[in-house]
């Protein structure tokens, strides 16, 4: 069946329906219940049988009303990145250290080690997030000469931007680190980016080593050495983050974990072909890049982590039992020293549905479009828990009355008749 004219996101979800038993027979490292269940949950977000709802109606003319279909939360589903990226920009803005200047940091891996990290995902890609760690701590302690434990959010990507695989990191790093002998905070004005190539090489060929000791690994480390003299690419952010931005939580949006391929850059499915465009690396221009409908399918599904990974980690004066603890005495350290840089960035809290839907439409979702009313909650259904909140149930069991006669002024009484006339 041709669909190359349906938008984007049916496209993506057709591009399985059609052909996801195929792609699982041709490669059976797909052949499992997780994958099944993530596609399947994918599939089915956006329809409220299937995935569950929630109900608003207006309680002032009883005729306006709105369903929001519940999230699938798959991770195969590029429908509710959004929704992801503004729930992490929330949350890491407000585990940052107010005064700290911040830097973006990417560790890259070269092409000749991203098959076995593919192959082994399951015992490298946690090493591989922490050695990003390792390799920023023990850089900041070479270049102060004194231990320093820095701050990092970690996030781990594993494309590149025509959606193979290629694991790197990009890590929201602190400029510098605490110092827990002097109890002070060493802040690094200059960092010499060629000696962090080279450690940061150091670091991933040893932590490979140790976790895969086998000949066929121990060779391609020493070839990874003697092919990459000057080390492997590790690209700092000179300036602080928000110095080009106007909040740090912005900045970070950028490089959250983002689908392989949004749906605004499928072009074209003729049931056997996918087309979709990327902005090239190389030559900085718009590609256009046409594959096998199989070969699209495991450009998508590759990048899905071992069941249980967390692919945004915070380490150092950022680690969750770790923050709370420093956080007065890197105020009280900082307050000694020039470097604050007060109002650096702000807490932004995550975006609601409504103002999702607000901004993308223009239409607040949850005003009635016959009188204008605000519409309240009405009912919650979920497939596996039934009904979970029904405003009706409430009415018709005359809660809202008895507690009108417990509290005469309550309107709540009233706007329950008024929705059941």
């Amino acid at each position: 069946m041709k669909t190359d004219t349906i938008p984007g996101w049916s496209v993506f979800k057709q591009i399985f329906e059609d052909h996801w038993e195929r792609f699982q027979r041709y490669n059976s490292r797909y052949d499992r219940i997780y994958y099944d269940e993530l596609v399947e949950k994918m599939l089915a977000c956006g329809n409220p049988k299937q995935i569950g709802y929630t109900e608003y109606r207006c309680l002032d003319c009883g005729q306006g009303s709105h369903v929001v279909p519940m999230s699938c939360k798959s991770a195969l589903c590029l429908r509710c990145a959004k929704v992801y990226v503004d729930n992490f920009v929330s949350k890491v803005s407000d585990r940052l250290h107010e005064g700290v200047i911040y830097r973006h940091a990417i560790l890259t891996l070269p092409a000749m080690l991203r098959h076995t990290f593919y192959n082994h995902a399951d015992v490298l890609l946690g090493d591989f997030m922490r050695c990003g760690v390792q390799c920023l701590d023990a850089f900041y302690s070479q270049l102060s000469r004194t231990p320093l434990k820095g701050g990092y959010v970690t996030v781990l990507h594993t494309h590149g931007r025509n959606g193979q695989y290629n694991p790197h990191l990009h890590l929201i790093a602190t400029s510098g680190g605490w110092d827990a002998e002097d109890e002070r905070w060493v802040h690094l004005d200059y960092l010499p980016y060629g000696t962090l190539n080279k450690n940061w090489q150091w670091h991933v060929l040893t932590m490979l080593r140790q976790t895969l000791p086998t000949p066929g690994v121990k060779r391609l480390v020493d070839l990874g050495f003697r092919r990459y003299p000057n080390g492997f690419i590790a690209q700092v952010q000179s300036g602080d983050v928000p110095a080009r931005y106007h909040t740090l939580a912005t900045y970070l949006a950028k490089y959250v974990v983002t689908p392989p391929i949004s749906v605004r850059r499928i072009d074209r499915y003729d049931g056997r072909r996918v087309t979709y465009h990327y902005r090239s690396h190389r030559t900085e221009r718009t590609e256009h890049e046409t594959v096998d409908v199989l070969t699209f399918i495991g450009r998508m599904v590759q990048h899905v982590v071992p069941k249980g990974f967390q692919r945004v980690r915070y380490y150092g004066v950022q680690a969750t039992k770790t923050f709370a603890k420093l956080k007065p005495l890197i105020q009280a350290a900082l307050a000694k020293v020039q470097h604050i840089v007060k109002g650096a960035f702000k807490i932004i809290a995550p975006m609601t549905y409504r103002e999702r839907y607000t901004q993308s439409s223009g239409r607040d979702p949850l005003v009635c479009p016959h009188c204008q009313g605000e519409m309240a909650l009405w009912r919650m259904w979920h497939p596996k828990y039934g009904v979970i909140y029904d405003e009706a149930k409430h009415i018709r069991r005359g809660d809202y009355e008895r507690r009108r006669e417990r509290a005469p002024t309550d309107p709540d009484g009233q706007v329950a008749r008024r929705a059941l006339a």
